[in-house]
């Protein structure tokens, strides 16, 4: 990650709990506001300011779902681009007996570096990018001493079945490993995220004002609506957060290559 994102470098749990309790404030600041403007506030106004409320837990919903959209969608791209790895992986790993024999044992002892390298990548957290920046290194290094050994097997066998499909099934290896990099550098914007939480706040403040227009207190379904969207909330942050939040890749696939 060349540059982390601010909220990122929090805790899901911390951001989740802090928009929750300020919430509950703005709520508990918009009910005094209400009361203090009650008898002042004539009916007509009291039916629009209900009418605006809907308005803004609307706006809510909508933003809910465009934006726990986006993070799903690219939880599921990351997946698909682990599995892509893993297989290409596999394929190359099945192709290392079309070598030449003098090159085909070097081939699959780096290979079992190449998979476990990627394997504990997959564990560190983006934030921590000395280690990656390690990591990458040690993986980019295997990376070229397979592509020397095809380089140099072709020269030997330049048969386009045998060595000819092992530089193939190389070249995808190296290619999904990068879209895998690149994937796990796309979040949902942070602008979207900080939107998302303003409309929360503020709905929580116009459902204060309302019920202080009212003159009657809510308390009680306004911390279960607010705890509800605050879960929502902490789902859509913790899916766009690989190697960080408590929803994560499953890893099995990689894993299962390590196995002889």
């Amino acid at each position: 990650m060349a540059q982390t994102e601010f909220l990122y470098t929090f805790s899901s749990v911390a951001i989740v709990l802090i928009l929750f309790l300020t919430m509950i404030a703005v709520n508990e600041g918009g009910f005094r506001i209400g009361r203090f403007v009650q008898k002042r506030t004539d009916d007509e106004v009291k039916a629009l300011t209900g009418s605006i409320q809907g308005s803004v837990l609307g706006l809510l919903a909508l933003l809910l779902g465009f934006t726990f959209s986006m993070s799903m969608q690219r939880f599921d791209n990351r997946t698909m681009a682990l599995i892509d790895e893993a297989n290409a992986i596999g394929t190359a790993v099945l192709r290392v007996d079309l070598l030449p024999e003098q090159y085909s044992a070097e081939a699959m002892g780096l290979f079992k570096k190449y998979i476990q390298l990627r394997v504990e990548i997959g564990t560190v957290d983006l934030t921590m990018l000395e280690e990656r920046r390690a990591y990458n290194a040690k993986i980019e290094q295997v990376q070229r001493k397979l592509w020397a050994l095809a380089m140099a097997a072709t020269n030997d066998d330049p048969s386009p079945v045998t060595t000819g499909a092992f530089v193939k099934s190389l070249n995808d290896v190296i290619d999904t490993q990068g879209k895998r990099n690149a994937l796990l550098q796309m979040h949902v914007p942070e602008v979207v995220l900080l939107l998302l939480f303003v409309v929360f706040i503020c709905s929580g403040g116009f459902m204060g004002y309302s019920a202080g227009l009212s003159g009657k207190r809510v308390f009680t379904p306004i911390i279960l609506i607010s705890l509800l969207i605050a879960l929502i909330v902490f789902i859509i942050i913790d899916l766009d957060r690989p190697k960080r939040g408590l929803i994560q890749v499953n890893q099995s696939v990689m894993i299962e290559l390590q196995k002889p």
